[in-house]
């Protein structure tokens, strides 16, 4: 079994904010990323797949492909966007890293060819806080 990273950077504005709750609650719970004029990161994604190599080429899959895919299903929805507002994906859930995240993962899932498995997606919120999702 092989496996492949590739990474890709994003930026995009948030705020984590509980519609269930009071604004006092969600500033007590979230704290100023409950900010109501959202706060926004440069995100580092690494989407690792895994599989077996192709003996004609030498590849699990070719890297730029793979850069193609991501570019195409998830930064165009994510770079520079409102995530609460404008990512179809996210809509209706509290948009924490953890739940970006999974939707990433569910968006590229159904997208990689049948040859790989998506194995991993880890996300950098800051350089000190990310997220890693291997699946349910």
């Amino acid at each position: 079994m092989v496996y492949l990273t590739r990474v890709e950077h994003f930026n995009a504005a948030h705020k984590l904010y509980n519609p269930e709750w009071n604004r006092q609650k969600n500033e007590e719970i979230f704290g100023k990323c409950a900010n109501e004029n959202w706060h926004g990161h440069n995100y580092e994604l690494y989407v690792t797949i895994k599989g077996f190599l192709d003996k004609d080429t030498g590849f699990l899959f070719d890297a730029k492909k793979l850069s193609e895919l991501i570019k195409e299903n998830i930064l165009e929805k994510l770079d520079h966007k409102n995530l609460n507002v404008e990512v179809d994906f996210l809509r209706d859930t509290i948009c924490s890293t953890e739940n970006l995240t999974i939707g990433i993962w569910k968006q590229l899932q159904t997208i990689l060819p049948q040859e790989v498995k998506l194995h991993c997606i880890k996300l950098y919120e800051t350089p000190r806080i990310y997220v890693e999702y291997f699946g349910d």
